[in-house]
């Protein structure tokens, strides 16, 4: 089992910047990715970000590619994305997230509750 805690979300002015952080604990938790996904109202929910456990391996979507920087802290067992440049279209639940590397930009074993980020125009 992984539990993962999220947190940082609020609003935020367009152009703004904003760190989101998820607290994972768990046994096995090396043996996973961590990443981010983000549901915006009536849309599906959709990949953000990932890295892996050793750090080494990132993905992004192209929608945030040059303005999110995904990390993470295993000292801490905390992931973090930091967002700049942030767009009102960035507006959604943002949902920590871990599998395995494979997996992780398509679909999670384990899910956070969410944190919300809301972007003002």
């Amino acid at each position: 089992q992984v539990q993962l805690v999220e947190s940082g979300g609020r609003l935020v002015q367009a152009g703004g910047s904003l760190r989101l952080s998820c607290a994972a604990s768990g046994r096995t938790l090396r043996t996973y990715a961590l990443g981010w996904f983000r549901q915006a109202p009536g849309k599906e929910r959709d990949f953000v970000a990932a890295i892996s456990w050793s750090g080494i391996t990132t993905y992004y979507a192209d929608s945030v590619k040059d303005r999110f920087t995904i990390s993470r802290d295993n000292a801490k067992n905390t992931v973090y994305l930091q967002m700049n440049s942030l767009k009102p279209e960035d507006t959604a639940v943002y949902y920590c997230a871990a599998a395995s590397i494979t997996n992780i930009r398509s679909v999670a074993e384990y899910w956070g509750q969410g944190t919300q980020v809301t972007v003002s125009s």
